[in-house]
């Protein structure tokens, strides 16, 4: 009989990578499309910007709270019944969100949206790829995971937008909570069983609540988490007040679609580019990297005329480094800890990402009802992302396995 470890690429593996890649793809798209939605919502709800920017900073507070309670559900019951649950949450917010109104903005848009995303991104879908993969395919299979997971986002964005135009937003809103529901069919394509390595791991299992002790009790963990705070403030800042800042510049709400569409298509290469380098230099020397390389573009958008070409090349640079981070934060976790609590300690990292992004949302808004003008906030994007890059590496490069059975 041959050893089950010579056949990395297995059925169940396979299958399951699709699933979590179309539902990654699906979940990702939707969120980031939210911001098409800003100026149609202020006209015709009286909502304020700084009113649809707190929504979207709930939406990722409710995130990242969710988070780690989504990843340890997943780890000790199976990733299905928590995207199924996801995918109804999600089909809900934006109902919600369609009709209009601030409650519904901060229900809908805001908690349900929000807790759907924890259920349907990286911390409950990387660690189910994780456990199906053995440790020569993993970071490979997580490579290929977050990159598709972008390409929702080149479909979706342009689409909503002209869903937005030719209909309305309340119309285009409900076609998305649609697609969202959508996801739970597609959860069908998902198998049970695990690595020959999971198993060996899961035989001495650590609970969740001693895999936590143990990686808050470690440097480059907690190094890496407050560092990820710069990830979710620079990143969910620009999701959310791009399109309003480019509109305000006076290009047509076309382009900002045109500039999500291209974040996405973008990030699928950028992604596959950061899993290689991770296996040559390492995840801390990239996880740095690619925070320095963001915060270069980000300054170099802020200090040029904003028109058409510029925005692209920006979107076109920041959608190659978009979600570049999963491969060597996972990958980080994964050699420390292993991936029998992956969605567990993800979820706790992620938690620092999301209190972020709950303030890039948020001071985005209120930037713009103080001063007329995102000048303050570009340049919070820019010293935030600098001290992010050297905290990063200040970090262990070596990372050796602690919760892993020897």
């Amino acid at each position: 009989m041959s050893d089950p470890s010579a056949k990395p690429w297995t059925s169940a593996l396979i299958l399951s990578l699709v699933a979590a890649g179309i539902i990654l793809s699906l979940s990702m798209g939707l969120r980031q499309s939210l911001g098409l939605f800003v100026e149609p919502m202020v006209r015709d709800t009286g909502v304020t910007v700084a009113t649809f920017g707190l929504a979207m900073a709930v939406q990722n507070l409710a995130w990242g709270v969710g988070q780690p309670f989504m990843g340890a559900v997943c780890d000790r019951f199976g990733g299905r019944l928590v995207v199924v649950s996801a995918a109804a949450l999600y089909a809900a917010g934006l109902c919600l969100t369609a009709t209009g109104g601030t409650f519904a903005l901060y229900f809908g848009g805001g908690l349900l949206i929000g807790l759907a995303v924890a259920g349907t991104s990286h911390g409950v879908l990387v660690g189910i790829v994780s456990r199906l993969a053995s440790p020569t395919v993993r970071a490979t299979a997580i490579a290929i995971l977050a990159s598709v997971g972008s390409l929702g986002t080149f479909v979706i964005a342009p689409v909503a937008q002209a869903m937005i135009g030719g209909w309305s937003w309340q119309t285009a809103l409900t076609v998305l909570a649609f697609l969202a529901a959508s996801m739970a069919v597609v959860t069908l394509l998902f198998r049970r069983g695990s690595s020959p390595a999971h198993q060996a791991a899961s035989a001495q299992r650590v609970d969740a609540r001693g895999a936590i002790a143990e990686a808050l009790a470690n440097r480059t963990f907690v190094i890496t988490t407050i560092a990820f705070f710069a990830c979710g403030f620079q990143l969910i800042f620009i999701a959310t007040h791009l399109p309003n800042f480019i509109g305000i510049c006076g290009l047509p709400p076309s382009v900002g679609a045109q500039a999500i569409a291209l974040i996405g298509i973008c990030n699928a290469v950028g992604t596959m580019v950061a899993g290689y380098l991770c296996q040559r230099w390492g995840n801390r020397n990239v996880l740095a990297l690619i925070y320095l390389l963001r915060t270069a573009a980000i300054a170099i958008f802020f200090v040029l005329p904003v028109s058409v070409g510029t925005t692209l090349v920006f979107a076109a640079a920041m959608g190659f480094l978009w979600l570049s981070v999963v491969p060597p934060v996972s990958g980080l976790i994964n050699s420390l800890f292993g991936p029998t609590n992956f969605g567990t300690l993800f979820g706790i990292m992620f938690f620092s990402h999301q209190i972020g992004a709950f303030l890039g949302a948020w001071l985005g808004g209120l930037s713009y009802e103080w001063s007329g003008t995102y000048s303050i906030g570009w340049m919070s994007l820019i010293f935030v992302g600098t001290l992010a890059a050297a905290l990063q590496l200040t970090a262990d490069g070596g990372e050796s396995p602690r919760l892993q059975p020897s």
